[in-house]
């Protein structure tokens, strides 16, 4: 992933102060926030880059390592014990025995060279760090994580194709190994973080692996009871309404529900509440057939 100058991102200068910094956040997240630029990939770019600035330099300790260590900064903590332990080195050994040592490379640390240069090469032991980690979002609306399926991202420039199974939930992370920032010294890559946010569908809400759904019956049918149709999230069902049926009624429909995460042929149930739907616009000889109703209701 490139190099991201966190400064630039927020539009303000290096020795900018926290409030300066809080300001510049909350008008660039106010700009770019998604809901004021719907279905706008790079304003949803910069958001996130917006975002990240404001967490490294937001925060005191952080921002020390990142105006130290610029790209490595979340391997402070090993440049810094490097940095020790060469001072520490330099002062227990004679000058001359120092640039003596080594003198065909072997024993050279490319970590200690890229800190030190050539001139400060020591007899330690190489030192291997992992990459530094990547994260992404990656928006998906709830029928495409209904079943399991494959998708390419793109990841500085490369592109990434992994399998996203059925089941996913919001806001959860998934691993892919070896896909982040290259390795220190020969050390292994890192690996990338795939955050899912995934968007709410307009007629079933999603808890778990459950589904739940209104569906809407007229009058007549929830007094005499009848067959209705309704929509589940893969297809259609018929029900039986049995007469008497109130408002709020509630119904299970076992399996129809969300698959379960990682468990193939598995999944959840749907619910469906039923709203009665009472009639409007009566006739004259409609309104006289309740009344009639009404008085043999009460008699």
């Amino acid at each position: 992933m490139a190099f991201i100058d966190y400064y630039k991102v927020l539009e303000i200068d290096k020795k900018a102060t926290d409030a300066e910094i809080k300001k510049a956040y909350r008008k660039l997240a106010r700009k770019y926030h998604p809901d004021i630029n719907p279905n706008d990939k790079e304003a949803e770019k910069k958001f996130k880059e917006i975002n990240e600035a404001n967490e490294v330099l937001g925060n005191t300790e952080k921002r020390k390592k990142y105006d130290a260590y610029g790209e490595n900064w979340k391997h402070a903590a090993e440049y810094e014990k490097a940095n020790q332990d060469q001072r520490y080195y330099n002062q227990s050994q004679p000058h001359e025995d120092f640039n003596s040592y080594g003198r065909d490379g072997d024993d050279y640390s490319d970590f200690f060279e890229s800190l030190f240069g050539n001139s400060s090469r020591s007899r330690h032991r190489k030192q291997q760090y992992k990459g530094t980690d990547f994260s992404t979002e990656l928006s998906l609306d709830l029928k495409e994580v209904y079943t399991t399926h494959k998708r390419t991202i793109n990841i500085n420039g490369q592109n990434i194709r992994f399998t996203i199974p059925a089941g996913v939930e919001n806001g959860q992370t998934i691993k892919i190994t070896g896909h982040g920032g290259d390795g220190i010294g020969g050390g292994p890559k890192g690996d990338l973080y795939i955050t899912f946010s995934i968007k709410n569908h307009p007629d079933f809400k999603r808890d778990k692996n459950n589904l739940y759904t209104n569906v809407t019956v007229d009058l007549y049918k929830a007094v005499l009871g009848g067959e209705i149709t309704v929509n589940t999230f893969d297809g259609k069902a018929k029900l039986n309404i049995a007469p008497g049926t109130q408002n709020g009624t509630k119904v299970k429909l076992k399996g129809k529900g969300f698959p379960v995460y990682k468990e193939e042929g598995h999944f959840g149930d749907l619910y469906i509440t039923f709203q009665i739907k009472i009639p409007t616009n009566l006739s004259s000889k409609e309104l006289e057939l309740f009344n009639e109703l009404s008085k043999l209701r009460t008699s």
